[in-house]
C-alpha cells in the first residue's frame, strides 16, 4: 500500500510538472532549439520549520538559479512521499532522486556510519564539522554511500543533539534511572546504558504523549526539534549534554546521477556546497534563537560541568569500542582524530 501510496503521488506529481513545463525557444542561425525543464523530487521526513527543510530548500533554489531555471527541485517534506527507510529504498532505485535525512536513520542500509553515533567526541560543533569535512575522512565516507548505491553531496547539522528532563540535575549522578527515550539505535541505547539511565527506544510520534503520560522522563534531540514538535510543553528543563551531533545528510541515486550530463553534475555539486553552507550558518542563528524562545516558555537551560563531560566520555570506553568495530578502526579513528575524547 504504501509502494502505491508513493507511486501514486509521484505520478500525481510528474503530470503537476508536464502541464507546468515550458520550453523555451533559441534561435541559432535560424535554428529553433528546445530545451526541456526538469523538475524533481527531493523528499525529507521533517517539517518545514526545520534546518533541514532550509538545507533542501536552498538546495533547490540554487539548482534553479544555477541552471538559470532550467533545471527544477520539488521539495517534499513532511514524510510526503514515506518514511526515512522509504525515502532511502526509494532514492536508491531512482524513483526519488534526492533526500535529506539524518545519517543515523541509514546504518541499516549501511552499517559504518554508526561513526556518527560515537558520543561525546567533540567540544564543539566547529570540531564536528571539521571531522566529517576532513577530505580522508569525506572521501571514505562518499565510498561507503557509493557501493550502497547512491552520491553523497553534502552534510549539514542541527547542532547537538540535547536533553530535555522533568528531573533535577546536578551533576553525573543525575543520569541514574532516569528514563529517557532515544531513537531505535543499538549504539544510543548502549550509550545511556553506560551513564546509568534506563533508555526506551521509541517512535518519535510517541514521544509528546509519552512525556505527557510520564511513560518517560526525558528524551534528547536538537533545539530545532524541542521547539517545532512543542516538547517544551511537556518538560521544563534542558541539559546540554552535547553527546552527539545531529548531521543532515543530501544523497541522490548514483544511477540518477550517472545519467545526469557533466554540466548538470557541476549545478548539482555548486548547488549542494551552497546549501551545506546555507544549513550550517542558519543551524548556528536558529540555535540561540531557539534557546531564547525557550529561556522566554520558563525553561531552565543547564549547562553540563567540565567534571560530568570527563565522566561522560570516560564512560563511553564501550561504546566506542562496539562502533569501531562495525565502522571499522581506520574510518573510526579518522572521525575521532580531533576529538577531545581519549578513547
Amino acid at each position: 500500500m504504501k509502494k502505491i501510496k508513493l507511486l501514486l503521488i509521484l505520478t500525481l506529481a510528474c503530470g503537476a510538472m508536464m502541464v507546468t513545463t515550458s520550453c523555451s525557444k533559441k534561435s541559432k542561425a535560424n535554428n529553433e532549439e528546445k530545451e526541456q525543464t526538469y523538475a524533481w523530487p527531493l523528499a525529507t521526513c521533517s517539517t518545514d520549520d526545520t534546518i533541514t527543510n532550509v538545507f533542501a530548500v536552498t538546495f533547490a533554489e540554487q539548482v534553479k538559479k544555477l541552471s538559470n531555471g532550467k533545471m527544477k527541485i520539488q521539495v517534499y517534506s513532511n514524510s510526503t512521499l514515506g518514511g526515512d527507510r522509504e525515502l532511502l529504498e526509494s532514492c536508491k532505485d531512482g524513483d526519488i532522486p534526492f533526500v535529506v535525512q539524518s545519517p543515523a536513520t541509514q546504518v541499516s542500509f549501511m552499517p559504518q556510519l554508526c561513526v556518527f553515533d560515537s558520543p561525546c567526541a567533540f567540544d564543539t560543533i566547529e570540531q564536528a564539522r571539521k571531522a566529517v569535512d576532513d577530505p580522508e575522512f569525506l572521501s571514505k565516507i562518499k565510498d561507503i554511500y557509493k557501493d550502497a548505491g547512491y552520491q553523497l553531496l553534502a552534510f549539514g547539522d542541527q547542532g547537538f543533539r540535547v536533553m530535555t528532563t522533568k528531573k533535577e540535575f546536578t551533576g553525573y549522578e543525575s543520569f541514574k534511572g532516569q528514563k529517557i527515550r532515544t531513537m531505535e539505535n543499538n549504539f544510543h541505547i548502549q550509550f545511556w546504558k553506560a551513564l546509568g539511565a534506563n533508555p526506551t527506544p521509541m517512535s518519535f510520534s510517541e514521544v509528546y504523549i509519552g512525556l505527557q503520560q510520564g511513560t518517560i522522563d526525558a528524551q534528547e534531540n536538537a533545539y530545532e526539534i524541542i521547539v517545532s514538535a512543542k516538547l517544551y510543553e511537556q518538560q521544563k528543563k534542558v541539559i546540554e549534554t552535547n553527546a552527539v551531533p545531529d548531521y543532515i545528510s543530501l544523497i541522490v541515486s548514483d544511477s540518477f546521477y550517472k545519467g545526469l550530463k557533466p554540466e548538470q553534475q557541476k549545478i548539482v555539486r555548486e548547488a549542494s556546497k551552497i546549501a551545506q553552507e546555507t544549513a550550517r550558518s542558519q543551524a548556528d542563528t536558529r540555535r540561540d534563537k531557539r534557546v531564547s524562545e525557550l529561556t522566554k516558555d520558563g525553561m531552565e537551560i543547564v549547562q553540563v560541568d567540565k567534571a560530568t563531560w570527563k565522566k561522560m566520555q570516560e564512560s563511553s570506553s564501550n561504546v566506542y569500542n562496539s562502533i569501531q568495530k562495525q565502522s571499522g578502526k581506520e574510518l573510526f579513528d579518522l572521525y575521532m582524530k580531533n576529538s577531545t575524547s581519549k578513547h
